[in-house]
């Protein structure tokens, strides 16, 4: 291990929350939980605010609800954290060509390989640097650890939250770690910490004074040996700039369990198209074809197909899905579908069957006619309105692999807007005339707006969703920039309201002036250093 504190963890303070606190001037110091808002949803993220309630990440929606039930419930914005989550990733690549993204709001940094830290005196000042820097491009605040490995990094940036720095001392570590619970350690879950503490022991200092051989015997070779390293401070993972994707996938879970066998059909096929156009984005293609299947028990099943060669074919995934749907029974209902592809390749063996057929079908599409080509996509119009209710009430958003079930999906249109008016649209392709222009007015009054998604009104303005029913939406209208918004009610489909793009969090040439613009209730900035003989873990002002 190295011997200076030079490994860098940082991670935003409660980002989602934190971004969507920012954007909206009325939420600032209020409770706000972003996640799925059906009655299947899932907490992503909790404000400071939120936390006090008991509210916290993975926690059904429902049971947040019931624990703070004035706070502000919204549906992620995927698009608009990765944009902030792209400018954090700019700076810290600045700092080093060693950084390992954990997720879009959290990454190790190896300080000594960008040459900016040798000592922790150098460290401490790139720490604090990098915090500034953080506030003024983004106007949010993260916390940073500094310590000689990862596993202590990420110890000391969760110590330091919200809105802190804190460096381990070389040296210092393991009287750091010893009065900690065992589940600081990574890997160390529920089963495991309820089987270490049946075998009395609760912290890490317990568990390094159980020995090597003790631990072996209560987990076997591998975790107990891993933990034992783990509990004298030993940690020789290097920080990994790149990391080999070793699949692809999309799912879904739905808020009513799916009983129709052709409404699961083409929701599989929706899935696949998904999952090429996200395996083509990655510049990817893949020879295995895997389709998930959660029933409305709870069992989940996982069917497979390998193909001659590597394809990004939509056409190719589709069928393979389809045939992989065949071998499982859904008569009792589905609850989460997933299309994935893995054995993932940077070429492609094209399927020239699959090809020829894809094309046939087109031209006989073509041969229909126009009464045909309504008829082809109406179906498909009503899929995407019953999808844009889901995206309404549920966490629709492009947040990558595994992503979808705990935020309770993904956008089918990758950032959770616009669904059900794409599938209206979808259902008038080919009309002409007044046709056209009736299904122009089916589009705008089916369309569905999601809570605390950006919209702009003709007249007043950009503001943000606050909540829609009964054919009604509420607006309130306030920027970043500006003092809490005045709300107002309009109908949904009024032809002056439309979605929009998020707006920045800090205007450009604003950027020193980010804290005042946008302050989330986080606590004032700590910088701290533990040093040996302070019992337990440092005090830093406002941690939770």
């Amino acid at each position: 291990m190295r011997t200076a504190p030079t490994i860098l963890h940082l991670d935003m303070d409660a980002f989602y929350a934190s971004a969507e606190q920012a954007a909206k001037p009325s939420l600032r110091g209020k409770a706000v939980v972003v996640g799925g808002l059906g009655p299947r949803g899932v907490v992503a993220t909790a404000s400071y605010e939120a936390r006090r309630f008991g509210v916290h990440s993975a926690m059904p929606m429902g049971q947040a609800r019931r624990l703070a039930p004035n706070a502000a419930y919204l549906v992620p914005r995927f698009s608009f954290y990765r944009q902030i989550s792209d400018q954090v990733m700019r700076l810290l690549r600045e700092l080093s060509p060693l950084v390992e993204p954990l997720s879009l709001d959290e990454a190790f940094v190896d300080l000594e390989a960008g040459g900016v830290a040798a000592d922790e005196a150098a460290a401490r000042a790139v720490g604090e640097r990098l915090r500034a820097d953080i506030l003024r491009v983004t106007g949010l605040s993260g916390s940073v650890g500094l310590a000689v490995s990862k596993m202590l990094a990420k110890i000391a940036s969760e110590q330091a939250k919200p809105d802190g720095l804190l460096l381990i001392s070389p040296g210092t570590e393991r009287e750091l770690l010893a009065p900690m619970t065992v589940r600081t350690l990574p890997g160390v879950g529920p089963a495991t910490g309820d089987h270490l503490r049946r075998a009395g022991i609760t912290t890490v200092g317990e568990l390094a004074e159980a020995g090597e051989d003790e631990l072996v015997r209560l987990l076997g070779k591998a975790h107990g040996g891993s933990l034992y390293a783990m509990a004298l401070a030993r940690d020789e993972r290097p920080v990994v700039a790149e990391r080999d994707t070793k699949s692809v996938s999309v799912e879904d879970t739905y808020d009513v369990d799916i009983h129709d066998r052709v409404r699961v059909r083409m929701e599989v096929a929706r899935l696949a198209d998904r999952c090429v156009q996200r395996l083509r984005d990655a510049g990817h293609s893949g020879r295995t074809i895997v389709l998930k299947v959660r029933r409305f028990d709870f069992s989940t099943l996982t069917r497979s197909e390998t193909l001659r060669g590597p394809t990004d074919d939509p056409g190719v995934v589709r069928e393979a899905a389809a045939r992989l749907l065949e071998s499982v029974d859904t008569t009792g209902g589905v609850r989460l579908l997933g299309v994935g592809v893995s054995g993932l390749a940077d070429y492609t063996q094209e399927d020239l069957f699959a090809q020829a057929q894809a094309q046939a079908d087109a031209e006989a599409e073509a041969e229909a006619g126009v009464g045909g080509g309504v008829a082809g996509t109406g179906a498909e119009g009503v899929v995407g309105a019953e999808a844009g209710v889901r995206a309404d009430v549920g966490a629709r958003g492009g947040a990558g692999p595994g992503a979808g079930e705990a935020g309770g999906g993904e956008a089918l249109d990758g950032d959770g807007r616009g669904v059900a008016a794409g599938g209206g649209e979808a259902g008038g392709e080919g009309a002409s005339g007044d046709a056209a222009g009736g299904a122009e007015s089916a589009s705008l009054a089916e369309r569905r707006w999601s809570a605390g998604h950006d919209v702009r009104h003709a007249v007043h303005g950009a503001g943000w969703v606050q909540g829609s029913g009964l054919g009604r939406v509420t607006v309130r209208f306030e920027t970043p920039g500006s003092a809490p918004g005045r709300v107002r009610t309009f109908r949904t489909d009024d032809p002056e309201l439309e979605a929009s793009d998020p707006l920045p969090l800090v205007a450009s040439g604003h950027g020193d002036g980010g804290r005042a613009a946008v302050e989330v209730g986080a606590a004032e900035d700590a910088v701290g250093t533990w040093e040996p003989g302070v019992a337990g873990a440092p005090e830093v002002s406002g941690a939770p």
